[in-house]
C-alpha cells in the first residue's frame, strides 16, 4: 500500500490519535498534536485567525485592497477578476465585490462540460442583476475527455488538477486581456478547511507528464498555467491575487439565504455539487479509491469556527455520502472507459504526485523568490508554505 495514503488504514490501528478539538486524527498527512491531544492544523486555524482578523482591521484591509484596485483600474474597463462556478462562495464575492465596494467586476469562468444546470442558471442570474460581464473559456470536449482518462489511468487522485489549473490560466488570461491587476479569490479557511498537505497537488507539469504517458499529449485547448507564463503575469504585468474572505466573519448559511433572496440563486445540494465531475471526485472516487473524505477538512473548520458541534461532526462523518450513480455511467460513457477498464482502475493500486514529474522542486529551490512575492500580495500563503516551504 502507498504510504502516503493513510485514509485506506483502519481507525482500529494500534496508533490511531483524534484531535480532542477537531476531527482530523492520526491518518490525516503531516499531523501532529500537542500534549493536550490537540492537531496542529487546530494551532495553525488559531494562528490564522490572528493574522487575518475580522473586526475593523479586517475591513480596514479590504478597505485598502478596494482602493487600490480602483486606482489600478484606471485604464482598464475592470477593476477586478473574480471566478464563478455558480457556487455560494464565488457568488458571494460578486455580490460582495460589485455591491459593497462598488468595484467593476468582470466574471471569469472555465467550463469543462461538466457544469450542472443550476450552476449555469446562477451565474446568469447573479451577474445578470448585478450587470457584470463574463469571460467564458470552453474547453474542447473531446481532448478534455482524454486528459481526464489519463488521470484516471494514472491511478492519482488529482482528477480535477485540469479543471482547476485551468481555471487559474483562465483568471490570469482575462486580467491580461483587460489589463486588470486584481484577482479576488472566493476562498475562506473558517468554512472550508485547512487542506492537509500531501492528498492533492496541482501544477501544469504534472498535468503534461500524466497526459504524455497514460494519453496523448495533446492538451489542445486547455488553459494551463505554465511557470514561465505565470512569472510573467506576476512580476511584470504585476497581478495581484487577494481573498477577502479571509477578513470577513463569513456566514455561509446566511449568505446562501441573501443569494437566493435577491438573485434567484439556487443550493444545488452539497460542498463541490455545482458541477458533475466535482461531485463525482469528492462524493465516489475520491472515498471510494484513496479513502479520501474531504468532509474531514470541511466539517473541522466548521467544528473550529463553533457553527458545527463535534459530536454532531463524529456523527455526520459516519454517514455515507449521496452518490448518482448516473454521473458515473457518463464519466464512463463520455471517457470512453469500458466498465472492466473501470473495474481495472478502481482496483488499480493508488500512485502520488510525488512518482510523477512536476514542478515541486523547481518551486522548492525558488523559495526566497516566492516568499517575496507572497509578502508583496502576488502569491497566496498556502502556495507558498505548501509548495515552496514543505518538501516532500
Amino acid at each position: 500500500m502507498n504510504t502516503h495514503f493513510k485514509f485506506l488504514t483502519s481507525q482500529n490501528d494500534n496508533d490511531f490519535q483524534q484531535c480532542k478539538r477537531c476531527i482530523y486524527d492520526s491518518r490525516i498527512p503531516r499531523i501532529q498534536f500537542d500534549k493536550n491531544g490537540i492537531c496542529n492544523y487546530c494551532i495553525q486555524y488559531d494562528q490564522m485567525m490572528e493574522e487575518y482578523p475580522v473586526d475593523h482591521r479586517g475591513e480596514k484591509v479590504i478597505q485598502k485592497e478596494v482602493e487600490q484596485a480602483k486606482i489600478d483600474g484606471k485604464n482598464s474597463p475592470y477593476d477586478v477578476v473574480i471566478g464563478v462556478s455558480g457556487g455560494a462562495d464565488s457568488s458571494y464575492m460578486v455580490h460582495l465585490a460589485r455591491k459593497k465596494y462598488g468595484l467593476r467586476v468582470l466574471a471569469a469562468h472555465f467550463d469543462n462540460t461538466y457544469n450542472s444546470r443550476i450552476a449555469v442558471e446562477n451565474i446568469d442570474a447573479v451577474l445578470d442583476k448585478l450587470d457584470v460581464d463574463l469571460y467564458t473559456h470552453v474547453v474542447d470536449n473531446i481532448q478534455f475527455q482524454k486528459i481526464y482518462k489519463s488521470f484516471f489511468k494514472a491511478s492519482v487522485p488529482e482528477i480535477d488538477t485540469p479543471t482547476d489549473i485551468a481555471l487559474a490560466t483562465v483568471l490570469y488570461d482575462a486580467a491580461e486581456k483587460y489589463n486588470i491587476k486584481h484577482i479576488w479569490e472566493g476562498h475562506s479557511f473558517r468554512s472550508e478547511g485547512i487542506s492537509p498537505p500531501g492528498w492533492f497537488y496541482m501544477d501544469a507539469m504534472y498535468i503534461k507528464r500524466i497526459h504524455e504517458k497514460y494519453g496523448d499529449g495533446d492538451l489542445g485547448n486547455l488553459p494551463v498555467l505554465w511557470l514561465d507564463k505565470w512569472i510573467k503575469w506576476i512580476t511584470i504585468d504585476k497581478i495581484k491575487k487577494f481573498r477577502p474572505l479571509y477578513y470577513i466573519d463569513y456566514d455561509k448559511e446566511k449568505n446562501k439565504k441573501m443569494l437566493a433572496s435577491q438573485y434567484g440563486w439556487q443550493w444545488y445540494g452539497g460542498h463541490h455539487m455545482e458541477n458533475r465531475t466535482a461531485y463525482f471526485v469528492n462524493n465516489y472516487y475520491l472515498p471510494e479509491k484513496f479513502g479520501i473524505d474531504l468532509r474531514y477538512s470541511e466539517f473541522s473548520a466548521l467544528v473550529r469556527a463553533g457553527i458545527m458541534k463535534r459530536n454532531d461532526a463524529l456523527d455526520r462523518i459516519k454517514e455515507k455520502k449521496p452518490f448518482d450513480n448516473n454521473i458515473l455511467e457518463e464519466i464512463k460513457k463520455r471517457t470512453n472507459i469500458s466498465n472492466k477498464e473501470w473495474e481495472e482502475i478502481m482496483l488499480n493500486p493508488p500512485s502520488h504526485y510525488t512518482e510523477h514529474e512536476t514542478y515541486k522542486k523547481t518551486f522548492e529551490g525558488k523559495k526566497e523568490f516566492f516568499y517575496k512575492l507572497y509578502k508583496d500580495g502576488y502569491v497566496t500563503k498556502s502556495f507558498y508554505y505548501k509548495f515552496c516551504v514543505l518538501k516532500d
